[in-house]
């Protein structure tokens, strides 16, 4: 089985995975190496480790090497030079008029390409743009449309439970969410509080949507008969993480009841 390091390009970016090519390398480590877009400065995010063929995507690219101070020192310089591409790419897209918001700048490592990332309703017609662009810039010029949820991911913020938002921690790719996630797991459908900062559905709705669809196969529906330890009442609710079922017995008197002594009544 071949042998792949995981390496990630932004934080919380997707994983590529490479031939570590005999490096001794770790979570963490700094390396170089070459993808599509040629020289590419990456980092470590696993151990080195066996996986079976056809997991890899054909070919295996190989580690290059550790980056040295110097390729650190470029990536530095590669980032002050983003600041003022930004700022010159905001005038340009200006001056010719273009209902287009620029997100985000980032020069590949050996600085021969800039890629611009903006938002846009519909299709631009940058032409003229990139024209401009590379005429000032003295250099290979990229612009990428792109969604509403890159653009939070490129930016970061913080969601309504008040932490970093998933996207730039943790979440290499997006995953499809829906109105059923939040309805299956009994949360307000108010689009305000089930919504991120980039206006789609939040990306945590998909967490626990597969423990509450399993818990909900398990027991009783609500307005069902069951017994119960504290005598014979009616499903009106349930408490998913804690694992058990509320059941009203008389007018009023509700309680909680573990799964496992819930009956249905026959």
């Amino acid at each position: 089985m071949p042998t792949v390091v995981g390496v990630v390009f932004k934080e919380a970016g997707k994983i590529y995975y490479f031939d570590p090519n005999g490096l001794n390398l770790k979570p963490g480590d700094n390396v170089i190496v070459k993808t599509s877009r040629d020289l590419e400065f990456g980092e470590i995010v696993s151990f080195p480790k066996d996986v079976p063929e056809e997991e890899i995507s054909a070919p295996l690219k190989k580690v290059l090497r550790k980056a040295s101070e110097e390729d650190k020192a470029k990536v530095e310089r590669n980032r002050e030079k983003e600041k003022e591409a930004f700022e010159v790419c905001e005038k340009k897209i200006e001056e010719h008029g273009l209902p287009m918001k620029l997100v985000d700048v980032e020069y590949v490592f050996d600085a021969s390409r800039i890629i611009f990332f903006f938002t846009a309703e519909g299709r631009i017609d940058f032409r003229d743009l990139v024209k401009d662009l590379a005429s000032t810039l003295k250099t290979r010029i990229e612009l990428r449309q792109i969604g509403v949820r890159d653009e939070a991911k490129l930016i970061g913020g913080l969601g309504p439970c008040g932490r970093r938002l998933c996207c730039t921690l943790f979440l290499s790719d997006f995953e499809p969410v829906s109105i059923r996630m939040a309805k299956e797991q009994d949360l307000p459908l108010n689009p305000l509080k089930i919504s991120g900062i980039c206006g789609r559905l939040m990306c945590c709705l998909k967490y626990e949507y597969d423990a509450y669809k399993d818990f909900k196969k398990r027991v009783p529906s609500r307005g069902t008969q069951v017994e119960t330890p504290r005598g014979v009442g009616v499903v009106v609710n349930y408490n998913v993480p804690r694992e058990r079922v509320i059941v009203e017995v008389g007018e009023g008197l509700r309680f909680e009841v573990p799964v496992s002594e819930v009956k249905e009544v026959d």
